[in-house]
């Protein structure tokens, strides 16, 4: 057995390394070609509310982007928010994202399920307003929360909600 220099083992290891990094990272650790909040502009829609405790809705929020391409790579980040608590919501439990990439003018949807809560309970948080980020930057848009209180898994920080992965709008 023949052993390969330890040069051409070292050069090929770095090469090997350098390789990995294709997402389009600056310093930051941000995706330089993510789609960003400001860039694309936001918008929840009219949402299937759960009239009752118990009951789930759904809420879709919008995408479209102004800028140059952008790509949607994960899921948005979603976060409820009533008084001082702010709840993360989970991505939907078995749902796949698919990397999108949006032309200026192309849109794309996500939604967000929950299971309203009974006001007043204590495992129910009494949103008030909605966050939400892109995939891949820091930025955040708030809108508000007019859909209910949402219950909570076992508290009210764990909210019974979850979101749904991005889909291209239009043709």
């Amino acid at each position: 057995m023949r052993a390969i220099p330890l040069t051409v083992t070292a050069v090929a290891a770095a090469l090997a390394l350098t390789a990995c990094n294709g997402s389009g990272s600056g310093s930051s650790g941000k995706n330089s070609s993510a789609c960003q909040i400001g860039k694309v502009s936001v918008q929840v829609g009219s949402a299937s509310v759960a009239p009752a405790a118990g009951d789930t809705g759904e809420v879709p929020v919008s995408l479209t982007n102004q800028s140059a391409p952008c790509t949607l790579d994960g899921f948005a980040g979603v976060t409820l928010k009533a008084g001082g608590t702010a709840a993360a919501v989970a991505a939907q439990s078995g749902a796949k994202s698919d990397k999108l990439t949006l032309a200026k003018g192309d849109s794309a949807t996500f939604s967000i399920s929950y299971v309203r809560g009974k006001d007043g309970d204590q495992a129910s948080l009494a949103a008030t307003s909605l966050t939400v980020s892109l995939p891949g930057s820091d930025a955040t848009e708030s809108f508000p929360w007019k859909y209910g209180a949402v219950a909570g898994k076992g508290a009210a920080d764990k909210p019974n909600a979850a979101v749904g992965a991005f889909q291209q709008a239009g043709d």
